[in-house]
């Protein structure tokens, strides 16, 4: 596993615990009782370093390469998944999937970023950063389940969109705002979770939704902390002054009124509990999802846009 620079004294019990289980597999009293006095204190350093981690820290764990991303989901949320491809313009952008699936028996849409979790499939899936034809799958997935009357699931995971000239060529503004105007037009329920990065327009473009949620150490910001450092103080190296001045946790994001629930994950964080984080999310999901039922199309429409209009009068405020 990859040790984040604040789990150096997890790392050394993690390592010492290992090293015991390989050595012996002897019930000797002595060993059994070292094991155990090392998952205790495994368990407090997992507590202290977690307790209060600073926004760099957040940004960190939710980058982290063991964390489970959209396919994790797909995998073990939800069943029958049905992949569909392509923008019916241009090609298939393989850093947005998505389809038709069952959640707890029930068809849903879910759409989202995919980074990939080896270097062959980061580079199939561009580290999940779309391009304009991967908003516009998006987009035309959307209008797919409002044809059939199903709910859109959208996982949320990306740096932003991608940033090269060919993106550009081919409409990159316009793909990203065209697909925030389809998630608030859309006349089914939509819950938009952002389970890693959500960055700047590459992330609202399917975060829009009824309802937003956030995994506890995920990160959702118009900009990355070092894009942000970069700008303001042209150094990169200021990327953790850059990460509190943003206010881009889970926790502030809350506060601020601009998610509706926190996603608690397992101690020591999602990419060390994947299966127990995702079972959360689906929970999550399903109770809020039984709320949105009660909601006429119309009136989904109307809660998503009063939702998004109301925080810009709280900025204007």
């Amino acid at each position: 596993m990859q040790y984040l620079d604040f789990e150096k004294n997890i790392a050394d019990i993690e390592h010492r615990i290992d090293e015991i289980k390989y050595e012996t597999t002897s019930q000797n009293v002595n060993v059994v009782a070292e094991l155990e006095r090392l998952k205790v204190k495994h368990e407090k350093a997992l507590a202290s370093a977690y307790k209060n981690l600073s926004a760099w820290q957040k940004s960190a764990v939710a980058r982290h390469e063991s964390r489970p991303h959209t396919s994790d989901y797909i995998s073990h949320v939800f069943t029958h998944f049905c992949p569909l491809s392509g923008d019916r313009n241009f090609a298939d952008d393989l850093a947005i999937i998505g389809g038709f699936a069952k959640l707890d028996g029930r068809t849903v849409m879910v759409i989202g970023h995919e980074k990939g979790h080896d270097t062959e499939s980061r580079l199939t899936h561009n580290f999940g950063m779309a391009k304009p034809e991967g908003y516009r799958k998006a987009i035309r997935l959307m209008k797919l389940a409002e044809q059939f009357g199903v709910p859109v699931i959208t996982l949320v995971d990306t740096a932003g969109a991608f940033p090269g000239m060919e993106g550009e060529e081919r409409g990159q503004g316009q793909a990203i705002a065209a697909c925030t105007e389809a998630c608030l037009d859309l006349k089914v329920p939509l819950i938009s979770c952002i389970i890693g990065e959500g960055g700047s327009g590459g992330a609202i473009a399917l975060a829009a939704g009824n309802t937003v949620l956030m995994l506890e150490h995920s990160i959702y910001s118009v900009i990355s902390p070092e894009g942000c450092a970069s700008i303001l103080w042209k150094d990169a190296k200021m990327a953790p002054k850059a990460a509190e001045v943003l206010h881009l946790t889970a926790q502030d994001l809350l506060k601020f009124g601009l998610i509706d629930s926190i996603i608690q994950e397992p101690l020591g964080g999602a990419h060390r509990f994947p299966q127990q984080t995702m079972d959360t999310f689906k929970t999550t999901v399903l109770h809020y999802l039984s709320q949105l039922d009660k909601l006429t199309p119309e009136a989904l429409l109307l809660h998503r846009q009063e939702k998004f209009l109301t925080m810009t009068r709280l900025n204007e405020n």
